[in-house]
């Protein structure tokens, strides 16, 4: 049987499945990211096993999604410098053989598994979010996937930082202290030299990190209006849940007076369901007919 292959390139790793259109994933690897030819090459001799229709590309960015762009499924200006002006999409066609590849961001891709198996289920306008090392955000709007001039870059929102409280400078090196450069799994191990897995539950990372979240939650829900917010990512499992939507709800100050926000906030701000593989299942579901 042929199956979809699904890649979801990320800045530490790739991760390869070959599965099919009902989410089941025969095969599943994780590749380190490394030089651009190496970390393609193991891509190609992972697909090699199967017999491959079709692949969707789920990738870190910035991405070129433009599809009459020259550059068109290209990796732009990265702060990976060996994959600055990389053309992802033409290097798995060549090495892997295979015509039919799908193009996305690693957070539309997440979103679209989500959609399709997790907690965006029966929903056509959400958003879904990751924080981790980064922050990155994507998601759809009347059933399409979130693309404009570029595509959304939801990480790098400014937010209020107050800085008698947090004196920390942000460590995005284009802003500084916009969203990830102040609530990043990075600006919290830069904050605070550790890392948040390393901090209990009652340190004060854990307070500003529900602020700058809420804060930036409450920005989207303004100005994007959807019908849930899903967020995954590394730093949300150590995030208390319970401190983090009524302070969501605070910010909005009663503004929108819809049971959504009011009484079932608990099922309108959710944890990712997918996890680890939400990227790479989105991926096979990017490259569906």
């Amino acid at each position: 049987m042929k199956r979809i292959g699904g890649i979801e390139a990320g800045g530490t790793k790739f991760v390869c499945a070959a599965g099919t259109l009902d989410g089941r994933i025969a095969e599943r690897i994780e590749i380190p990211t490394g030089a651009p030819a190496a970390t393609i090459s193991r891509v190609a001799e992972f697909f090699s096993k199967h017999e491959i229709e079709a692949i969707g590309i789920a990738s870190f960015g910035p991405v070129d999604l433009r599809p009459a762009s020259p550059t068109y499924g290209f990796i732009t200006m990265t702060p990976k410098l060996a994959w600055r002006n990389f053309d992802l999409v033409g290097a798995v066609r060549e090495a892997t053989g295979v015509s039919r590849i799908a193009f996305d961001t690693d957070v539309n891709g997440a979103a679209l598994g989500e959609q399709r198996w997790g907690a965006a289920q029966g929903l056509d306008t959400f958003l879904y979010l990751t924080v981790g090392t980064g922050i990155g955000g994507g998601g759809m709007a009347n059933g399409q996937l979130l693309h404009g001039l570029a595509h959304p870059e939801m990480g790098h929102i400014r937010v209020p930082h107050d800085w008698t409280r947090d004196p920390f400078p942000g460590c995005c090196p284009s802003h500084g202290d916009c969203l990830e450069g102040l609530a990043s799994g990075e600006a919290i191990r830069r904050r605070w030299q550790r890392g948040g897995e390393s901090l209990d539950a009652e340190h004060p990372a854990w307070e500003l990190e529900i602020e700058y979240l809420a804060l930036a939650l409450a920005n989207f829900i303004l100005t994007m209006s959807p019908e849930r917010i899903v967020i995954g990512g590394s730093v949300m499992q150590r995030v208390d849940w319970g401190r983090l939507r009524p302070r969501v709800q605070e910010i909005l100050g009663g503004y929108l007076q819809l049971p959504a926000i009011l009484q079932e906030i608990g099922r309108y701000v959710v944890p990712a369901a997918l996890g680890g593989d939400a990227g790479v299942l989105g991926a096979i579901a990017l490259a569906a007919p």
